[in-house]
């Protein structure tokens, strides 16, 4: 099975960007210590704008991602910030060989 890439853009309403930033850095940190199969989870901020946040991951496998978002740190995250947000962006890739 091929790799999960996934590139996951967050655009934080105004007033609230230091509470998502800090469950941002809660998902991060709790992904890379309850998650197995995350290759690369790696948290972004936009240059150009202070409210928008990436994160670009790696997973080993599609199962493993999916075990990942049923994790309670996963879906604590989302319930937090669901309110919080204007713009949410999934992009879900698999690498092309060539």
């Amino acid at each position: 099975m091929k790799n999960i890439v996934i590139v996951a853009t967050i655009k934080v309403k105004d007033g609230f960007k230091d509470v998502v930033f800090n469950e941002l850095k809660n998902l991060y940190k709790a992904t890379h210590k309850f998650d197995v199969g995350c290759i690369q989870y790696d948290l972004h901020k936009d240059l150009d704008d202070e409210n928008s946040f990436t994160f670009v991951e790696t997973w080993e496998n599609q199962e493993l991602l999916s075990a990942h978002e049923k994790k309670e740190h996963f879906l604590s995250f989302v319930a937090t910030i669901k309110d919080k947000i204007e713009l949410l962006t999934i992009n879900k890739l698999e690498k092309v060989d060539i």
